[in-house]
Order: structure tokens, then C-alpha cells, then sequence
């Protein structure tokens, strides 16, 4: 089955809210502009760009347009917390597998969404974190080096990225996206799932006050992760 095509129309826009392309304030493709882009109807343009309203994202403004919402409900159901701090307090021990530490160049999207120049040198590290030994969650993250110069010197068997980066750099701001989804070969094996076992996948940026730190893609097993919230209205 395809997919419906106010969907396509609605992820566009997310995308380039999450890559950063579309920032707080900015007004988005207008209905006009979104049939000719898609060849769709102005009634398909307008239940996506209603939809984006309706979740919060986009603020709509008689006869000015869609904006991108200042404040996105989801990052206010979540906290960064370290990973090691949640095993811990349930009475659990923790351990983590180093698969990656390294540089990269950055691509053009990387670059986007760290506020950095294409080919830019990032930091790169994939850790898989354990819970009494049982892996619990994949961690790829990029890292900004003019904001954590001595991240690849770390040693993240004794510290995880989240602390090191909380000393070094302070968290002030942090979005976050939530996803199912499906995992390859490679993280399905390190994971000890099978490649059809639905995972919880948390894709989170963090900014200090000098700029954008990290982006990260945080992968958990379906039946091994759950989140949650409390909070007043």
C-alpha cells in the first residue's frame, strides 16, 4: 500500500524541522506551494500542514501562513538523563561495548544540523550500553570537537558521552524525535534481537550556550525500553 500523500507532505516538513532547515519562527511551504511541489490538492496540503498544527509543530496564522511552533510538546515529556544513572537506580549493573571511536568528515545534512561546515571534522563514537549484561541500547552520536576537544580520550567504559558532554559542555537546550523501527544486520546482532523485532529509536540533538554539541541516534529493543512521564497541565 503507498503512502498517502499528505503523510510524504507532513515528513518533508518534519525532516527539515528536525535537520534544522526549518528553525523556530520560520513559515513554512504554503498550500499554494506545497500543490505545486507535490502535485497535490490544496485539500491534501491542507490536512498536512493541519496535522503539523495539531501535534504542536506548526503554528497556522489566517492569511500569514504556517510557522514552526517556539515550543515542541514532545521535548517537555523527556529528560536527558545518563544512561548508567537509570540502571543504577534500579538496583542494576551496568556495563558498556565500545564499537566506534573516531573522526569523520561531516556530510552536507551532519553539517546542518551541528551548525558546522561541510567536511568539517566531527567526532564519532557507536557505544552499545548493557543493563545485568543484556544490551539495552545502541548509541551512534557526532560530536561538535570546538565544543569537546578531548571527547575521543575518554574512556567510556567508566564514563558514558552523556555525562562527559554534561561536565564539558552544559546541556541548555535538547529536542528530541521518537520512532519504531526496524534495525539492520549489524545493530540487530550487537543487540542480540532478531533484524523483525521492533526497537524504540530516540533521535536527540543538545546544545550547550557555545552552540550545538551533539546529535545522537539511540537505538532500544522493543521489549526491553519503555518511557515515560508525569506532568501538570
Amino acid at each position: 500500500m503507498s503512502t498517502p500523500r499528505f503523510i510524504i507532505i507532513k515528513n518533508f516538513i518534519e525532516d527539515k524541522i528536525n535537520a534544522g532547515e526549518f528553525t523556530p519562527g520560520d513559515r513554512v511551504p504554503s498550500e499554494n506551494e506545497l500543490c505545486q511541489q507535490f502535485s497535490v490538492s490544496r485539500m491534501t496540503a491542507r490536512r498536512a500542514l493541519q496535522s503539523l498544527n495539531d501535534e504542536g509543530l506548526l503554528i497556522r496564522t489566517p492569511g500569514l501562513g504556517s510557522f514552526v511552533a517556539k515550543h515542541r510538546p514532545i521535548s517537555t515529556l523527556l529528560e536527558v538523563r545518563n544512561i548508567a544513572d537509570e540502571v543504577h537506580e534500579r538496583g542494576n549493573s551496568y556495563s558498556a561495548k565500545i564499537i566506534t571511536m573516531t573522526e569523520v568528515e561531516a556530510t552536507s545534512q551532519q553539517a546542518a544540523m551541528l551548525n558546522v561546515a561541510a567536511g568539517a571534522i566531527l567526532y564519532h563514537s557507536v557505544i552499545v550500553h548493557f543493563e545485568e549484561e543484556i544490551p539495552v541500547q545502541w548509541e551512534d552520536r557526532l560530536v561538535n570537537p570546538a565544543l569537546a576537544a578531548d571527547y575521543l580520550l575518554q574512556d567510556f567504559n567508566t564514563i558514558t558521552p552523556n555525562a562527559y558532554l554534561s561536565k564539558v559542555a552544559p546541556l541548555t537546550e535538547a529536542s528530541h524525535k521518537i520512532e519504531a523501527t526496524l534495525v539492520d544486520q549489524t545493530i540487530a546482532s550487537k543487540l542480540h534481537i532478531d533484524t523483525r523485532s521492533p526497537c524504540l529509536q530516540i533521535s536527540r540533538r543538545t546544545w550547550s550556550a557555545a552552540g550545538i554539541v551533539s546529535i545522537a541516534t539511540l537505538i532500544h529493543p522493543g521489549d526491553r525500553y519503555c518511557l515515560g512521564g508525569h506532568w501538570k497541565i
